[in-house]
């Protein structure tokens, strides 16, 4: 297998991006991840997307794109993994170039959320848990997450006001973030008074529904050219679980982000203390939690103590959502996971502005999808 080294990162701002569709935010992002990489064109382009299907009524949307972005007649498909298409897109990027079957790819997450009503989007999103045991029932994401949340309050003994870090950090972190959605810091008395969405979840511990396009372009060595700015990517492997929650024997185990993490540290042989920041996957105070326990950073149910001592800010011992995360930054659900990559490059590469890490050399990022029935997470190191 060949090295994979990530040359270009292209995004949009995250928002409410009205008067813009999928082709023209998917293209705005990918032309400027190849203009960073300074290359006009690529071997084959690869889509992560969620809902362009059952929202905007577009399906064979890796085509759509890539016309737009004047890539003809390059290899082009969607990838859908739910929440963690964007990081699915850019590890199918890794792997053709790693085996030999492309030396240029380009991968871009994207996803258009705010042009249809609310309830058609929550369909949309549920369709990505178990329709026969979950979906069917009513039950949304939101609801999953409130199970989650208050199964580790119970079995732990916090309470929700200690889930506040996250969601400050977030929030302090996007207010440096040009293209984040919410750029307003927040107070802990907002954070304990935001109003219940289900309860304990509140809204500030829930990442909102958005627009946006984020692009990496990916290359093997001998394809780096003078100018350009290489990073390595140095492992990457994906996951599964249960679709349904209640198919797990633990709910409060994200087994599929403990097993993907665990192969990339196996591949680098690097480790947890390694990573100088993890761009987690926050679309919901808990799963910010459950991912530092499944990822290595904290012991069951210590995932609140290390937040609450620092960790987790910027000069803490694992700095996550440097660039707001998806609870600040935004969710374009299918892109999220490619921004992450797109914002701990910016980090390595010492181009984070405000956000900046004194230390940054290596990044983890994890995409999660179905409430951890899919994960798939990056090591990239400079």
């Amino acid at each position: 297998m060949r090295d994979v080294f990530i040359i270009g990162a292209g995004q949009t701002p995250v928002g409410e991006h009205w008067d813009l569709g999928l082709r023209e935010l998917g293209a705005t992002a990918v032309r400027a991840a190849l203009d960073d990489a300074r290359v006009e064109s690529v071997d084959a382009l690869y889509v992560g997307n969620m809902l362009s299907g059952c929202v905007n009524g577009q399906e064979n949307l890796a085509t759509l794109l890539a016309d737009a972005a004047d890539l003809l007649p390059a290899e082009a498909w969607k990838i859908e993994a739910a929440c963690a298409s964007g990081g699915a897109a850019v590890r199918a990027a890794a792997l053709a170039v790693a085996a030999g079957a492309h030396d240029v790819v380009v991968a871009v997450g994207i996803e258009k959320m705010t042009d249809a009503v609310t309830g058609s989007v929550s369909a949309g999103l549920a369709s990505a848990a178990d329709q026969d045991y979950e979906a069917s029932h009513g039950f949304t994401f939101v609801g999953l997450s409130a199970l989650m949340m208050r199964r580790y309050m119970h079995e732990h003994d916090r309470s929700r006001d200690e889930f506040a870090p996250f969601a400050l950090t977030a929030h302090r972190n996007a207010a440096g973030n040009e293209n984040a959605m919410f750029r307003k810091p927040i107070s802990e008395e907002e954070y304990r008074e935001s109003p219940a969405v289900a309860s304990p979840i509140g809204v500030l511990d829930a990442a909102p529904i958005c627009d946006g396009a984020a692009a990496v372009v990916v290359c093997t060595k001998e394809a780096i050219q003078s100018g350009q700015e290489p990073l390595r990517i140095a492992a990457s492997a994906a996951a599964t679980d249960t679709m349904a929650l209640g198919a797990r024997g633990d709910i409060l185990e994200l087994g599929s982000a403990a097993v993907s993490s665990s192969r990339c540290f196996e591949a680098s042989g690097l480790g947890p203390s390694d990573m100088d920041l993890f761009e987690a996957h926050d679309a919901f105070t808990i799963i910010t939690a459950l991912s530092l326990e499944a990822c290595g950073y904290a012991g069951r149910g210590e995932a609140l103590r290390l937040a609450a001592k620092g960790c987790v800010a910027p000069g803490g011992c694992i700095p996550i959502s440097t660039s707001g995360g998806l609870k600040a930054r935004g969710h374009p659900v299918g892109a999220s996971g490619t921004y992450q990559i797109v914002d701990a490059a910016l980090q390595l590469r010492g181009r984070a502005g405000p956000n900046q890490l004194q230390k940054a050399r290596r990044a983890l990022t994890q995409s999660i999808g179905g409430h951890g029935s899919v994960a798939v997470t990056h090591i990239i190191e400079a």
